[in-house]
């Protein structure tokens, strides 16, 4: 099954590269989820349930049209922690419920310039053969020290016939929104389909969800992993 096609972004107001990301993911009732959304969003579900997740990854070269990647500025850690909805003209994208940034200057941008509840936190990402370590632990604003360590271990890439629905509706996101000013925004993403790997748990500990406003998850996530994609950022529409 092929993942549906991104969009054209013709002018992006932001370049950079998700880069070693991990797709760890939870059912949740619909219901739940939907009191944490704003009331313009339906909550998406995919075999009867909304499906939350955490997103670690790292951040790199990031950077706005005509300006060069800054090298300790444009890379940093992220830890998203993400649900799926639709607007009232039934475009899907994701909505974030929180977005951990290992600069504080990305995380103040992120709130000022995006609108987006961005957090800053003390965070690591560590490859090391298959295996993949991200730890994050939250500096500002409230509530400090809220969360997110995984150790995953990444193996091949996913066949063709392993990409199913689940796994498309899970990761081939292309629009995010946000409330600017009371009103729904969104912005489109452009980038290549994910070239996603079967990955493993080995070890969580984490808050975010419960901090988030979430019940602790219960069971085993569906994992997702991803060596990354280049991706074109558009300006937010209404």
């Amino acid at each position: 099954m092929k993942a549906p096609p991104p969009p054209r972004v013709a002018c992006p107001v932001m370049y950079h590269r998700w880069s070693q990301m991990t797709f760890l993911h939870w059912r949740y009732p619909a219901e739940v989820v939907s009191a944490l959304v704003p009331g313009s969003l339906t909550v998406e579900t995919f075999d009867g349930t909304a499906w939350v997740g955490l997103t670690p990854f790292r951040m790199e070269d990031a950077r706005m049209p005509g300006m060069p990647a800054l090298p300790w500025l444009s890379s940093f850690p992220e830890t998203n922690c993400r649900t799926y909805v639709r607007d009232g003209r039934g475009r899907s994208g994701i909505w974030f419920l929180s977005l951990d940034a290992g600069r504080l200057v990305a995380a103040i941008g992120g709130r000022a310039s995006y609108w987006l509840p961005y957090f800053w936190s003390d965070m690591s990402v560590h490859t090391e053969g298959g295996h993949r370590r991200y730890r994050c632990r939250r500096r500002w604003p409230e509530p400090e020290g809220v969360r997110c360590d995984v150790d995953v271990a990444v193996g091949a890439e996913l066949a063709e016939g392993e990409r199913d629905e689940l796994a498309h509706f899970l990761t081939a996101r292309y629009r995010l929104f946000t409330m600017v000013t009371g009103r729904l925004a969104a912005a489109e993403t452009e980038h290549p389909a994910w070239p996603l790997q079967h990955a493993e748990l080995i070890s969580l500990e984490q808050d975010v969800l419960q901090a988030a406003g979430l019940p602790a998850p219960e069971g085993a996530p569906i994992l997702h992993a991803s060596p990354g994609v280049a991706v074109r950022v558009g300006m937010w529409s209404w």
